[in-house]
């Protein structure tokens, strides 16, 4: 097997797309014309979700798959399942790349196509993280504890979460609010962190430091 950069005249995988129903992707393409069977491959791309989160997919100039994860498929196949079929077991994302197969050329010869337009990323499961936030009152006091638990199934990276602090009204997020760090990483399981002092009127709430990126491989839920 080996692999050959996309051309004028190769055979290449065009219109990729997927649909997620369940634990179950299904990928569809416009097939070249001539060919009658691709390779797949799958890649996890939060590989350690105690990072930062994770990266976009590298392109697929700069990505070298490993021949002996590639799976063969034929056209047979894909009109037989209507597509191609994978089950998504485990958190995070993944990209999977298809590989046209120039025909008549012996030995495998896979086509990379460049600017990417094989390679489609798909989100998997996500991993439960659980927040507690109890408050204590003291009498005759000018101020409150609180205390803040997190439970999760992954480890996490120190930016991944933050408290919000709001004066007279629950945070309904990190820009509704003074924002603090925990500047920390949490482990798998509970953390039970120190008890923070905050004014009797002040209410605290635990939220993603970025939603739109961490909420694709967590799950936030108050307890």
């Amino acid at each position: 097997m080996r692999f050959i950069e996309a051309g004028p005249e190769s055979p290449v995988i065009r219109e990729l797309t997927r649909r997620v129903s369940g634990d179950v992707c299904t990928l569809q393409w416009q097939w070249p014309s001539g060919a009658d069977s691709v390779y797949i491959g799958r890649r996890a791309l939060d590989a350690d979700l105690s990072g930062a989160g994770g990266t976009p997919p590298a392109p697929e100039r700069s990505f070298s798959p490993d021949p002996s994860g590639l799976k063969l498929y034929t056209r047979e196949e894909y009109k037989a399942a209507a597509g191609y079929r994978d089950r998504l077991d485990g958190i995070g994302r993944f990209a999977y790349t298809v590989y046209a197969v120039v025909p008549g050329a012996g030995e495998p010869v896979l086509v990379r196509q460049p600017d990417g337009s094989n390679t489609i990323e798909t989100p998997a499961g996500r991993a439960k993280i659980r927040c507690s936030v109890r408050e204590k009152k003291a009498l005759f006091r000018p101020y409150k504890s609180v205390r803040i638990e997190i439970s999760c199934e992954v480890p996490l990276g120190e930016d991944v979460l933050c408290y919000v602090k709001k004066s007279g009204a629950y945070p309904t997020g990190p820009q509704d609010g003074t924002v603090y760090p925990f500047g920390t990483p949490f482990p798998a399981g509970r953390t039970s962190l120190p008890e923070i002092e905050v004014g009797k009127n002040d209410f605290v709430r635990v939220f993603f430091t970025d939603g739109k990126k961490y909420g694709l491989l967590y799950e936030l839920l108050p307890e």
